[in-house]
Parts: structure tokens; sequence; C-alpha cells
């Protein structure tokens, strides 16, 4: 169980939205946590992952253009298969 103070002007909000909408306050305050917590965990997976950069970079536009000249080698694969 978690119990915690909100500041007025956010508690009036919550109020609001949840009456507005048929949900609860606990329903739109976990959806909130768990958005935030998923949040913060992937800015430390990749605080992590930078941290333990091997220095190998690919240009974005190297990738783009790989990503392209293979979908079109696809296509005509598939023309040359019809």
């Amino acid at each position: 169980m978690l119990a915690l103070r909100l500041p007025p002007d956010l508690e009036r909000r919550l109020t609001e939205l949840a009456a507005r909408t048929g949900r609860t306050k606990s329903f739109y305050a976990r959806q909130a946590l768990i958005e935030y917590i998923e949040d913060m965990e992937d800015r430390y997976l990749a605080e992590q992952r930078l941290a333990e950069d091997d220095g190998i970079r690919i240009p974005l536009a190297e990738v783009l253009r790989d990503q392209r000249s293979g979908l079109r080698e696809a296509a005509s694969g598939k023309a040359a298969k019809a």
C-alpha cells in the first residue's frame, strides 16, 4: 500500500478527471506510476548501454541505404517469382 500527499491543484485535477471518466483516482495514479517507471527503466537502460559503449557507430544514412537496398532486392525477388 502506498499513501502520498498531492499538491491541492493536482489533487483537484485528479478528482475531476476521475469524476468525468468514471474511473478511480487510484486507477489514474497507478497508470501514471506504471508509465513513469517504464520511462525511467528505459532511461537507465540507455544510460547503462552508453556507459558500455564500444565506440562503433554506423551513420543513419548508411543504415537507411542498406535498408532500402534490401527492400528493393526483396521486391525484385518477388516480382521475378510472379
